[in-house]
């Protein structure tokens, strides 16, 4: 069970991606071994592949067709061959899928986190198996990685932190709208997404982390309520995640199908990244308070978007 697949979304009269947001890491041609790298470098040039706009619904789609098979596929049987693709200054950077592995980990967490659901979610025969597979599967691989966190119905505030607020690209659905970001869109794709370079990344996360330890356990925590805490711990966690790729990776928060939660006006006027940035600018002066209202404003923005995920 994937990421994705964990996070579908019922429809009715047409395909409705989940309420889910994706942390992505594209990584340079380079960071992949020979055959891997040509591999990738021929998907790449395919015609046949998803284009970026397509690939988050062609992902869900096969993740939907998994679901709904009887019984249903806990994982495929093989990983699978398509991946994120972008361009970037004459280079070319890939973020794999790897939905085999991501269904592997779902699973994982679905067993820790909720055991019902997880002995609900197919026969005991196939989740032993499905284990099984991953057990062997960890034993022989080098890595498992993941290029791709998801999280539905909200977006971390802590996933903020590697972006800044001019690495937007906001498009609201027209097919000649060129989006904040100047680029044109060749669908109505309604999209926000942050991309940036790996060693900005790197270096936003730790002077968050260094703004964040500076304080705890301070007046900022309490000022902040929970809301300080969660973030170092995820921070954290980002942190190590990103030291994983190589150093000229890319870094991209897609806000996915939580656009579709949110207004035209809501989009526009989404300025997270920037308060976020704001909130540790604070903090590194000393303002307290001030660090607190801002981080405050984020997570009560999402709080209330999450939500929805249990109204009637």
């Amino acid at each position: 069970m994937s990421d994705v697949y964990l996070a579908v979304t019922p429809c009715h009269d047409a395909l409705v991606l989940p309420y889910a947001a994706y942390l992505r890491i594209y990584e340079p041609l380079s960071a992949f071994s020979g055959p891997d790298a040509r591999r990738w470098a021929a998907y790449a040039a395919s015609a046949g592949r998803p284009r970026w706009t397509d690939a988050l619904a062609a992902e869900h789609a096969d993740a939907l067709r998994r679901l709904i098979s009887v019984p249903p596929v806990i994982a495929p049987e093989g990983e699978s061959c398509d991946a994120y693709v972008r361009r970037v200054d004459g280079g070319t950077y890939i973020c794999p899928w790897q939905t085999r592995l991501r269904s592997w980990l779902g699973l994982a967490r679905l067993r820790a986190t909720a055991p019902q659901l997880w002995s609900a979610a197919s026969t005991v025969a196939e989740m032993d198996a499905a284990i099984g597979a991953f057990a062997r599967s960890q034993a022989a691989a080098t890595s498992l990685r993941v290029h791709i966190q998801a999280r539905t119905w909200s977006v971390p505030p802590a996933w903020f932190v590697p972006f800044a607020a001019d690495e937007r690209w906001l498009v609201l659905g027209a097919t000649s709208d060129p989006g904040e970001g100047g680029r044109a869109t060749v669908t109505p794709a309604r999209t926000l997404v942050y991309a940036t370079a790996m060693a900005r990344a790197r270096r936003r996360v730790g002077l968050a982390l260094d703004a964040f330890r500076r304080f705890r356990p301070s007046p900022a925590a309490a000022l902040a309520g929970d809301a300080a805490p969660g973030v170092v711990t995820e921070l954290e966690q980002i942190g190590c995640w990103l030291e994983e790729f190589h150093p000229e990776a890319l870094v991209e928060l897609d806000y996915g199908g939580l656009v579709h939660l949110l207004d035209d006006g809501a989009l526009r006027a989404d300025q997270s990244v920037a308060e976020v940035s704001a909130a540790i600018r604070a903090l590194t002066s000393g303002k307290l308070e001030m660090a607190a209202a801002m981080l405050g404003r984020v997570t009560g923005r999402w709080q209330v978007l999450a939500a929805l995920e249990h109204a009637s």
